[in-house]
């Protein structure tokens, strides 16, 4: 089982709870992301409270996290953008924190599953129909419409448009789910080589030397992909918020 690279992401229930026949447990998951939550808010809260004119080490890492989402929503949607600044810097910060919290030994990795990072996706997806609509009423179907093509391919055009943009939680959720999901899968078996081998002797030993260098590899690999993928997830939110916003494409 210690070397079941599956293992690591089954849902266990820390408490258990069931309320008319429906199943209402608190498991590792749900621990994990209150874990995340409270991290993230106190971490946030510690660095911000003292609001130093020459700012700690730890002020200038909040402070770098908010100037980096903020630059980035307002090159992606402008300035009317950053009213959806709280959204998008809980999202991001969420998923760091969260992806972070994975690379610790024994901890859970709640972005490794597909139900959460729907669950994310959908929460975009929602804001950005909504808005749209509510900010450009049935402007906001100009989206569909690219400017400057024919009328004779306009109702192609218009249903790839559709699709794509229906498929976007898909790819959003999807994305973030699949590259943790396989980057702990390749860690756990790296490192379960490097147990199976040592158990041969000095031979294992001496061979166990390539897995181990390939599991510190990982690792630091893991860690910078635990941030692109928080980046990534970041940018395309305020991709999919520019187009609430300005449906026509100006």
């Amino acid at each position: 089982m210690a070397n079941d690279p599956i293992h690591q992401f089954q849902i266990s229930k820390w408490i258990p709870i069931e309320v008319g026949g429906l199943d209402f447990s608190f498991t590792n998951s749900a621990g994990f992301m209150v874990a995340t939550v409270v991290a993230t808010g106190a971490f946030l809260f510690v660095t911000s409270s003292s609001r130093g004119l020459v700012p700690s080490r730890l002020q200038s890492i909040s402070e770098i996290a908010y100037e980096f989402v903020a630059s980035m929503l307002r090159d992606s949607a402008g300035s009317q953008g950053m009213r959806f600044f709280p959204f998008v810097f809980a999202l991001f910060m969420f998923i760091l924190i969260a992806n972070l919290f994975g690379m610790f030994p024994y901890f859970f990795t709640v972005t490794s599953h597909l139900i959460v990072t729907v669950a994310l996706a959908m929460a975009v997806f929602l804001i950005v129909v909504i808005y749209g609509f509510w900010k450009n009423g049935f402007g906001f179907l100009k989206l569909f419409v690219p400017s400057g093509v024919p009328v004779v391919l306009l109702p192609l055009v218009v249903a790839i448009e559709v699709i794509s943009f229906l498929a976007r939680p898909i790819s959003l959720s999807v994305r973030l789910f699949a590259n943790m999901l396989a980057g702990h899968i390749t860690l756990k078996v790296f490192a379960g080589f490097i147990v199976s081998l040592s158990s041969l002797g000095f031979v294992g030993v001496v061979g166990s030397v390539l897995p181990l260098a390939m599991t510190v590899g990982l690792t630091a690999l893991e860690f910078l992909v635990a941030f692109l993928q928080a980046y990534v997830f970041a940018m395309l939110t305020c991709m999919y918020i520019n187009d609430a916003i300005h449906p026509g494409g100006h």
